[in-house]
């Protein structure tokens, strides 16, 4: 898909959420930047590239400075934080934005974060304030903090080829700042390869070409090359690519207190040079690999373009955040063994199914589930058939099941043929809003299924959970689903999205927490009465069903608030006490009249 195509898309995309919103009522204009911020944010954490997103809106000016924020998001161990600000414009073809407009947002968003680690910005907030508990947070975690990155978000283009500005520092802490242009959302989207961007040149990092054994795949779909990395240029490549360096399902750091992690900080600080004996090394995949000589004429690696770490994550963060904390380590004197996979397929689907296998076989050190690998797993094909082959009652429309990642641009690009095939597919057969990637259908189930808990958690730890859930009792996979299973999933993610839309205009902030804990709720109180045949046969949720989600909604918004005792309702709904304290509140009685619930059925 071109960058044109894709942005066309994005605007779509934007509209038709709009429009969504509008449909349900309830609430003042969906403000356009408003919705590409949550839109971009939760792409960019589907991708692997931030943590669970939540939206904060705010924009005041304090002490003569104008701050602005768009939203946050805080890894599972509080020590690693993005932050967002938006500079939306509704561009309907490529357009170019000033690097001084791309400057001043940063600048406001920065001037946001210091007032928040001086403990300025909470003291002089109103407690009713949307932002007043995220202000509070940072203050309190901004010693803990181990890397802090502001992302601008804009649908235009930024003349930077990098996408990055000058780093900051606020507090002793470095603030890397990056830009989210249109065209870098491209890359990451349409061609579902976040590696793509990564060059890592080891002449600049480490000096020279690393020595390596190269042996060329004559009847393979890769070659294959085994050397060593300093540990001094590994800790600059993560300090300038971060998470996007990993691979999505071990992109957070354990923390060093993990088991695993522990002995590589003991190792780095007392026996370094013993690193690459005690240490399994990292196992990394490129698009390409250029060969060189190294200082003595032998064989050696240049560089590596599409650079991904498919394991071995921890031991790089380790390695990072262990010099970070202690700077008396000396990564001069350790080596981190790499096995380099260079990919040679030209079939995008088999490249990622390759992998997912390399990720899954390699990894040996912490016990880490292959959450965002699945993609072959049957039952995930079985799910992409029935897409495939089932049509909404209207004969005409299909729900568009992403088994891969950029999958749904791949068949708009394969399908859309002419402009008006193509506008028909978005319209009227897949539109955006007819799409379930693997994360999305784990949540939908959870959710319904009660867990909303382990739904907070954010996508890749809920799916980790699911794909477990999909095993039986000695571990075998369960059933396959046939049409009516398709049927009931689509329904919930149906009753999903409407409920998200519902709740949104309704509540401040936390709207993803009240949609997850109130489905859940709802789950709970229709137990087996609920048809999921009505909202399958309407393509929607009926008024009287609406009302009776509007009125436990509330209710289910001031049980997370009383009970979070000051705490983020975003961490608060992570425990599963928040789910039980959620479950045993007294909620309003079942208004009658719900067309998807059966009368006289026994929960």
């Amino acid at each position: 898909m071109e960058l044109e195509d894709f942005l066309a898309q994005m605007q779509s995309e934007v509209q038709a959420e709009i429009e969504e919103r509008l449909r349900n009522g309830g609430s003042d204009y969906p403000y356009p930047e408003t919705v590409f911020s949550e839109i971009v944010m939760q792409h960019m954490a589907d991708n692997g590239m931030t943590f669970e997103p939540q939206v904060c809106h705010y924009s005041a000016k304090v002490s003569g400075a104008n701050l602005r924020l768009s939203g946050v998001a805080l890894s599972e161990e509080a020590d690693q934080l993005d932050l967002f600000v938006s500079l939306y414009q509704g561009a309907t073809e490529l357009t170019s934005i000033p690097t001084e407009d791309v400057k001043a947002a940063a600048e406001q968003c920065l001037r946001f974060l210091a007032k928040c680690a001086e403990g300025k910005l909470a003291s002089s907030m109103d407690e009713a304030n949307d932002a007043f508990l995220l202000a509070t947070m940072i203050h309190g975690a901004y010693s803990n903090l181990d890397q802090i990155r502001i992302y601008v978000l804009t649908d235009r283009q930024v003349a930077l080829k990098s996408k990055r500005l000058k780093d900051r520092e606020i507090g002793g802490k470095t603030i890397k700042l990056e830009v989210m242009d249109i065209e870098r959302l491209h890359r990451h989207l349409s061609e579902g390869k976040p590696r793509d961007e990564l060059v890592v040149n080891f002449e600049e990092v480490s000096g020279g070409a690393l020595p390596c054994v190269y042996i060329p795949g004559e009847m393979s779909d890769y070659d294959y090359a085994l050397t060593v990395i300093p540990g001094e240029a590994l800790r600059f490549i993560y300090e300038k690519y971060g998470s996007r360096l990993l691979e999505a399902n071990v992109r957070s750091f354990l923390s060093a207190t993990g088991k695993v992690n522990k002995g590589i900080r003991d190792t780095l600080r007392d026996d370094p040079e013993r690193f690459m004996a005690y240490n399994n090394g990292i196992v990394v995949v490129a698009d390409e690999a250029y060969m060189g000589k190294t200082e003595d004429g032998g064989p050696g690696l240049l560089w590596l373009k599409g650079m991904q770490i498919v394991n071995g994550g921890q031991t790089t963060a380790s390695v990072y955040f262990s010099k970070k904390k202690s700077p008396e380590i000396d990564l001069r004197r350790v080596r981190v063994p790499a096995k380099i996979i260079i990919l040679k397929s030209t079939d995008s689907t088999a490249e990622e199914a390759l992998i997912a296998d390399i990720s899954k076989y390699a990894n040996s050190q912490n016990s880490v589930k292959q959450s965002d690998l699945s993609a072959n797993k049957p039952f995930h094909v079985e799910v992409e058939k029935l897409s495939l082959s089932t049509y909404c009652p209207d004969g005409v429309g299909r729900w568009f099941y992403e088994r891969a990642a950029g999958s749904y641009s791949t068949m708009l690009s394969r399908e859309g043929t002419t402009p008006a095939r193509l506008k028909h597919l978005k319209e009227n057969v897949t539109p955006s809003s007819r799409k379930i990637s693997k994360t999305d259908l784990a949540k939908y189930l959870n959710t319904w299924d009660g867990k909303p808990d382990l739904v907070s958690l954010g996508s890749q730890k809920n799916f980790e959970h699911f794909m477990d859930g999909l095993k039986d009792k000695d571990g075998e996979p369960q059933m396959m689903p046939d049409v009516a299973a398709f049927k009931t999933m689509v329904a919930k993610a149906i009753l999903f999205k409407k409920v998200s839309s519902l709740v949104r205009p309704m509540f401040p902030a936390f709207q993803g927490n009240v949609t997850i804990y109130l489905i859940a709720v709802a789950s709970e109180r229709f137990g087996k009465s609920f048809d999921f045949e009505k909202i399958w046969g309407r393509q929607d949720i009926s008024l009287n069903l609406r009302e009776q989600l509007r009125i436990w909604a509330v209710e289910v918004n001031e049980v997370l608030q009383r009970s979070s005792n000051g705490r983020m309702i975003s961490e608060w709904a992570k425990k599963p006490e928040c789910w039980a304290t959620v479950r045993s509140a007294t909620y309003s009685h079942i208004v009658e009249g719900i067309p998807e619930v059966r009368q006289g059925v026994q929960n």
